[in-house]
């Protein structure tokens, strides 16, 4: 198979053979191809490290309720997110009971292990909490009756539910006996994120220190108000063995705060990620018994209330936004949803990259016409195999 398109690392133009599931060979200029062609971009294939559900498809069981609205069809979930061009994602399993999170996995592994088309495309599992603060704020939307301090036994039995394909962990570092859990976590290869904490600077140094290389949605899942400095956000940008996640939906960090965070982690060590949820892409109205509302922007609030209840965009939109709220480049960019990831996940010899011997991992899009609107994904392909293909379109990618 040949891919053609603009190498968003360098805007050249090149063509790509690919065979089985790697890239075999690179030429510069057009050649006749399969897919693609000189006015697309080229990038490698986004990799979404936090993403729920979306569609009103969920990885998790009974995060929203046992209404109808939610299901768990896993195999049309994929399908949802490879039209955002999202080649290779993390499902995100959230605070809940350790029987459901079991379950959820369990059912997640069964799929990966029957279908190989799947199980390509997932570089990891990660589950955020169920050891996060309990306080209103750092909680955020994580349900308070199952918040929970480190229990090294529940999440090995958490790791043998997904037959060890938890890669990340997302919990606060201030809970009673946090940093030699983070200590342990990191020694069986698993990454361990920041998140869902309102711990003291010096907390976050020690889990730093103790192995901690991540920080999940950066500036969300936080207290309303902090103290100016020092305080926990100023602390995880400080550190720059610390990659941030970043939600650049348009609803959950304002592009002034987006810009900063973005300048002052740099480009090397921002993630942009879409944390969706099951609300996701669903029509505007109330959902699950009147708690949960989808407004006509796709923000999810909690039903009468401005404030968040998850986020309802997917890579297309969230990188389309980031190319619009900050100074980083195309290429910049693409990378901190690509490259970045790869290396969080210690992928980055093998995916992450456009390279001959890499897996083929692969995104075509063009830039949206208007600000407030997604990329326009033309193809994404995993591992050498088309797993979303849009007709045709004749519409012109704008520079930047």
């Amino acid at each position: 198979m040949r891919v053609c398109g603009k190498l968003t690392s360098t805007g050249e133009v090149v063509t790509l053979t690919l065979e089985r599931n790697k890239i075999t060979h690179i030429h510069n200029g057009a050649l006749p191809a399969d897919i693609g062609d000189s006015s697309v971009w080229l990038s490698a294939g986004f990799n979404d490290i936090q993403l729920n559900g979306y569609g009103g498809e969920d990885f998790n069981l009974d995060a929203w309720g046992s209404a109808a609205e939610v299901g768990h069809n896993l195999p049309l979930l994929f399908e949802k997110v490879a039209k955002s061009g999202t080649a290779l994602l993390c499902p995100t399993l959230t605070t809940n009971s350790a029987e459901a999170i079991c379950q959820a996995l369990r059912n997640l592994s069964e799929l990966l292990n029957a279908e190989r088309t799947f199980a390509n495309r997932v570089v990891g599992i990660h589950v955020e909490g169920p050891y996060i603060s309990e306080e209103d704020g750092p909680r955020g939307a994580h349900p308070l009756e199952h918040v929970r301090n480190p229990d090294w036994e529940e999440f090995q039995r958490f790791q043998e539910a997904a037959e060890g394909r938890i890669r990340i962990l997302t919990l606060a570092p201030e809970l009673p006996n946090a940093l030699p859990f983070i200590e342990k976590v990191v020694e069986s290869g698993v990454v361990i994120a920041l998140g869902h904490t309102g711990a003291d600077v010096s907390v976050i140094r020690d889990a730093v220190h103790a192995g901690a290389t991540l920080a999940t949605h950066l500036g969300n899942g936080a207290h309303s108000l902090i103290r100016r400095h020092p305080n926990y956000i100023w602390e995880q940008l400080a550190h720059d063995s610390l990659y941030a996640s970043l939600i650049s939906d348009g609803h959950h960090l304002p592009a002034s705060v987006l810009k900063s965070m973005t300048r002052a982690k740099g480009a090397e060590r921002t993630v942009f990620v879409s944390d969706a949820v099951a609300l996701g892409g669903l029509p505007a109205g109330v959902y699950m018994g009147g708690r949960y509302e989808v407004l006509p922007t796709g923000k999810i609030v909690l039903a009468g209330t401005p404030y968040l209840a998850g986020a309802g965009h997917l890579l297309d939109t969230c990188l389309a936004n980031a190319l619009a709220m900050t100074d980083l480049t195309l290429a910049q960019i693409t990378a901190s949803a690509s490259a970045n990831p790869a290396r969080v996940l210690g992928l980055e010899g093998t995916r992450g990259h456009i390279r001959v011997g890499y897996s083929a991992d692969l995104t075509l899009f063009k830039l949206p016409i208007e600000e407030g609107t997604p990329l326009k994904i033309e193809a994404t392909l995993c591992a050498g195999e088309v797993i979303y293909r849009a007709k045709a379109t004749s519409v012109e990618p704008r520079e930047k």
